[in-house]
């Protein structure tokens, strides 16, 4: 199971109330709810093993350089991203424990956590779930890899496994199409602005007649293709758009990430770390509750 972290902390932080704080009054819930919303996801999905995937870089520098806009909405005049009150403290106590508690973690300093995970998915011929908020991620779905997403948009306690089946049913293309589907129609929390005129259903039209973007600038620039004229000329303006949103939104699969031992712990690995935080941070029944979800999957697990 490869873990989106920041999705996890951040359903964590907006699903629990502020009022749950550590001894020495600052906020706590973050750290309660990733730890429990990990205990929970365990339980249901029953993981061989576990791999928490870190932002080592959420806006990389290539990526703005393909699209200056990429999560503007969120960026800090300083570059670093604008988080909720008091998280930054739960993010850095979560980050600690994970060690402490012998679950594997893994990150790069120029990509986001989306490429680490797509790179650990596609070095591993195990089933895969990849447990994020980021519809980005649907793009990883394979049926034939059994790479499923469970998708947390509603929720840890009711997050929903999407396979290709289901990608198809929710958004009307495949997740190999994903990509093109949400370029063409924009996503603002990602500062990608789309196609002029283009919403999500001509959106799917186009991608499932044309076979994604590259078929569809091949038909807008053929004049015997049946693309409309209206749609023929915002593809044609908006080419350069394409091209350069396709590679800013298309995980890196192939980022050097060095093997990680996804074997879940059949004990602690520092227990006086553990205690030491889980103290200051009021989260040792949490603690508890997730070692008990883990001693059933606990053992040798393959490197990804």
């Amino acid at each position: 199971m490869l873990i989106d972290a920041a999705s996890l902390w951040y359903r964590a932080y907006y699903g629990l109330p502020s009022s749950i704080k550590a001894p020495d009054g600052r906020r706590s819930g973050a750290v309660r709810g990733f730890f429990d919303g990990l205990a929970v996801l365990s339980k249901r999905f029953s993981p061989t093993g576990i791999v928490c995937c870190l932002e080592g870089n959420w806006r990389p520098q290539w990526r703005l350089d393909l699209m200056p806009g990429y999560k503007a909405d969120r960026a800090l005049p300083d570059g670093s991203e604008d988080t909720p009150e008091g998280l930054d403290d739960q993010v850095a106590a979560i980050e600690a424990l994970l060690p402490a508690l012998g679950l594997a973690t893994a990150a790069h300093p120029e990509f986001e956590a989306d490429d680490v995970i797509a790179t650990l998915a596609a070095r591993t011929a195990e089933p895969v779930h990849v447990v994020t908020g980021d519809r980005d991620l649907f793009q990883l779905v394979d049926d034939e890899r059994g790479r499923k997403v469970v998708y947390l948009a509603k929720g840890i306690s009711k997050a929903e496994l999407f396979d290709g089946e289901a990608v198809a049913a929710k958004f009307g293309v495949n997740p190999s199409h994903y990509v093109d589907f949400a370029v063409l129609r924009g996503d603002p929390s990602d500062g990608l602005p789309g196609v002029k005129g283009i919403g999500a259903k001509t959106a799917v039209a186009l991608v499932n007649t044309y076979g994604g973007i590259a078929g569809l600038k091949a038909a807008a620039a053929d004049p015997a293709s049946e693309l409309p004229a209206r749609q023929r000329a915002a593809i044609g303006e908006s080419a350069e758009y394409l091209d350069r949103a396709v590679a800013t939104s298309t995980a890196v699969a192939d980022v050097d990430v060095p093997l990680v031992d996804a074997a879940i712990p059949a004990e602690w690995h520092d227990p006086a770390a553990v205690d030491e935080l889980a103290a200051q941070w009021n989260v040792g029944s949490a603690l508890q509750r997730l070692q008990a979800a883990l001693a059933a999957q606990a053992g040798d697990a393959p490197a990804v």
